[in-house]
């Protein structure tokens, strides 16, 4: 479980989150959703350990993020929302670092690597250097190493931005399977279509503060309407 109690971080004067408190259960698809600048990849952040809150905790697997950063970067999984990559190495370069980073031997993630290259299809590219890439390529080199280590937790922050309409599916298709198996992931999207297809839970943050968080039936039963009513509603805004 991933448990985030009472947390805040701000800015210099911008609030960009205020006391905001859930948890995700192991196996759950946890999406969540919000206008630009509403504190969700500030949020995603501060679960991973790229950000200090000002107040409140982040517990991953009973782990506290802060004092046991370390041993919960072993279980975690992380996609930014701008792929960043070492440009002077290759794609196989890449993989080699990221394998060596958790401590594995190349033959302990060998045949993983190998089924998550084929699925990500990054195997025509891979030994070209990062450089050359496009936005779509990294993004597909970024899942690949992600989930190089099978983690317990992974954390993604808008995946499909720069993908084909095919690695989106191979996207899907994956998240699918490894909740299956008892993968925790949260992400964040500003497709709503792909929330509604994939999340267990839904939270709705706006201006840092959490708005709702339930299942994708009751926010619709309860706001009276679909994904995309129930959230502009909630955001302040009004559809055409």
């Amino acid at each position: 479980m991933i448990s985030v109690d009472n947390l805040s971080k701000s800015f210099s004067t911008k609030q960009a989150v205020t006391d905001l408190s859930f948890s995700v259960n192991r196996g759950e698809l946890f999406v969540f959703l919000g206008p630009n600048g509403a504190g969700k990849t500030t949020t995603l952040k501060m679960i991973t350990g790229l950000l200090n809150p000002d107040q409140g905790t982040v517990t991953v697997g009973g782990l506290d993020i802060r004092k046991d950063y370390l041993e919960i970067k072993r279980k975690l999984g992380y996609i930014p929302d701008e792929p960043f990559l070492y440009e002077k190495l290759s794609g196989n370069e890449f993989l080699d670092f990221v394998t060596d980073m958790f401590g594995l031997s190349r033959e302990e993630t060998a045949e993983r690597r190998e089924y998550l290259a084929e699925r990500f299809e990054i195997k025509d590219f891979a030994d070209t250097l990062t450089e050359n890439y496009s936005h779509g390529m990294k993004q597909r080199l970024i899942f690949t190493s992600a989930f190089i280590h099978s983690p317990e937790y992974v954390v993604i922050d808008e995946p499909m931005v720069g993908l084909d309409p095919y690695s989106i599916r191979v996207v899907k298709n994956l998240l699918k399977e490894e909740v299956e198996q008892g993968t925790t992931v949260i992400m964040s999207t500003h497709t709503l279509s792909v929330a509604e297809e994939l999340a267990d839970r839904i939270l709705i943050i706006h201006n840092g503060v959490k708005q709702c968080c339930d299942t994708l039936e009751n926010l619709s039963r309860h706001e009276d309407g679909n994904l995309e009513d129930v959230f502009l509603r909630i955001t302040g805004r009004r559809s055409e």
